[in-house]
């Protein structure tokens, strides 16, 4: 009887442990599902920054050298 007792409370504790592993997993893949989102965003914003700044230079460059014929005519 007590045998059969040690495997009652063995089962139960391992059910427990189990279980928790199971939320510690979870919690562990929620966080990284949101860092890798945050990654994203990140990497999303980097490329509009990159793109606006490109996009102002050519605008910049494209004046200057508006000014710059306008200043200096072709002969």
């Amino acid at each position: 009887m007590a045998e059969n007792s040690n495997g009652v409370f063995s089962d139960l504790f391992n059910a427990v442990g189990n279980t928790t592993q199971n939320a510690a997993d979870n919690v562990i893949n929620g966080a990284t599902n949101v860092t890798n989102a945050a990654q994203e965003y990140a990497n999303l914003g980097v490329s509009i920054a990159t793109g606006a700044a490109t996009s102002t230079l050519k605008l910049v460059q494209d004046v200057l050298s508006g000014i710059s014929s306008t200043l200096n005519p072709k002969q």
